[in-house]
């Protein structure tokens, strides 16, 4: 690999970048030896861009790097129109598989006393994108060794995304700029600090869940809380939402569609003695059934009025659509667990626990089959309820190999498999 990048000349992990596991099926095309060589690239450019991250929408630095690295290894990549991700075929046919990377960061402090921590105050790779991103480019850059030789059965599209922390999120853009035309299929990987390095979890149906916002706005008439008879009393009539409105939802929706409706901002009023005429309050609606999430705005608006109608206020109901859930394909599940076995060893398969947070994947997957996975990035005697989305969040960087390694069997297991 010729890097358009001035990186390190070593990494302090080049000596522990992980050999092929024992057990494990060899990659193609001497490519186990490829990975062993350019380990130490692929962590310095991991490391480059968690010190360089970028918020969402705002990802022009990366995706140009990314696009560089492609071009110098003889790929065609394209921008998307805004400049900030990457769409990049490797390989010829009409049977195109797709990998996807997010690439942005996110609004927080980088704490960590290491060498890569970020330059940019407030601005933190907390989420691992970097990795997923330092990923697809090595899996890009082996299988153009392929592509060259002949060996790559089939078409391999990179979509290296913006925003996929945020609403409005980047994957829709990727899909309008024709990033799922022609696919059979697409994956993902997803850091896991709870998993130890070498080791990656699967599961087959709802994996993440939808992820919606709703607001509250009362209005009524405000006055003296010694005459509260004379009011709306905006406070009870809020309290009555924030309690009786979950409650009531828990008991409208099957309870094995896996209902969460948590407020996280509560408003109204200044005075201690005065009852205010106006208040809000703003949550999220996570759902891992998708029938359950297309109906839950009509059926919360709905439970929200009922509730208020005896208190004298008025309702507003505002209703956001975040993300969709992610439930896997079974197929697809089936054929990237046997991939990452086959990548890793068979012992290094485990179930994926299912979350009640957000993720932007699920776009793809309500047009094309397919399915994510979690990679064990756990760093070695760090506590166990480390976790994503915290100011000091590093990876085991042997991960980056591990995750290459799966998502290239992964490529060449669905370019097998036929029809989905």
């Amino acid at each position: 690999m010729t890097s358009a990048l001035t990186l390190p000349t070593s990494s302090p992990l080049a000596s522990s970048w992980p050999e092929t596991p024992p057990g494990a099926d060899a990659l193609p095309g001497q490519l186990d030896r490829w990975l062993a060589s350019r380990g130490a690239e692929l962590v310095s450019v991991r490391r480059h861009i968690h010190a360089h991250p970028e918020l969402s929408h705002q990802e022009f630095e990366t995706a140009a790097l990314i696009a560089r690295e492609l071009a110098v290894a003889g790929l065609n990549p394209r921008l998307l129109p805004k400049g900030n991700g990457v769409i990049c075929d490797v390989g010829e046919g009409d049977r195109v598989i797709a990998l996807r990377a997010d690439l942005d960061a996110l609004p927080l402090p980088d704490t960590k006393d290491v060498p890569y921590r970020s330059t940019v105050d407030g601005v933190a790779h907390a989420c691992g994108h970097d990795v997923h991103t330092t990923v697809l480019l090595g899996v890009g850059l082996a299988l153009a060794q392929l592509a060259d030789r002949d060996e790559l059965p089939g078409r391999v599209r990179l979509l290296f995304q913006p925003a996929e922390e945020v609403i409005p999120s980047g994957a829709p853009e990727v899909i309008a700029a024709g990033g799922l035309n022609d696919v059979a299929a697409i994956y993902a990987l997803h850091c896991a600090p709870q998993l130890a390095a070498g080791l990656v979890g699967v599961r087959s149906g709802p994996l993440t869940a939808a992820a919606d916002t709703v607001e509250v706005r009362l209005t009524g008439r405000g006055g003296h809380t010694a005459r509260p008879h004379l009011t709306a009393d905006l406070i009870h009539a809020l309290g009555r939402v924030i309690v009786d409105v979950p409650a009531l939802l828990d008991r409208r929706i099957d309870a094995r569609a896996g209902v969460s409706m948590v407020w996280g901002r509560v408003h109204a009023g200044e005075a201690y003695n005065a009852i205010p005429g106006e208040g809000s309050i703003k949550g999220t609606v996570r759902i891992l059934n998708r029938e359950a999430w297309r109906e839950a705005p009509e059926l919360i608006s709905q439970l929200v009025k009922d509730v208020v109608a005896g208190t004298g206020a008025e309702a507003e109901v505002v209703y956001t659509r975040g993300v969709p859930p992610v439930i896997n394909d079974r197929m697809a599940s089936a054929i990237v667990a046997g991939a990452a076995g086959a990548a890793l060893g068979p012992d290094s398969v485990v179930e994926a626990e299912i979350s009640m947070g957000g993720e932007d994947f699920a776009f793809y997957l309500d047009q094309v089959p397919g399915a994510m996975i979690r990679l064990g990035t756990g760093v070695p005697g760090v506590d166990s309820g480390f976790d994503i989305h915290q100011s000091a969040f590093d990876v085991d960087e042997r991960a980056i190999g591990y995750g290459v390694r799966v998502m290239v069997h992964t490529a060449l297991a669905a370019l097998a498999a036929g029809t989905f």
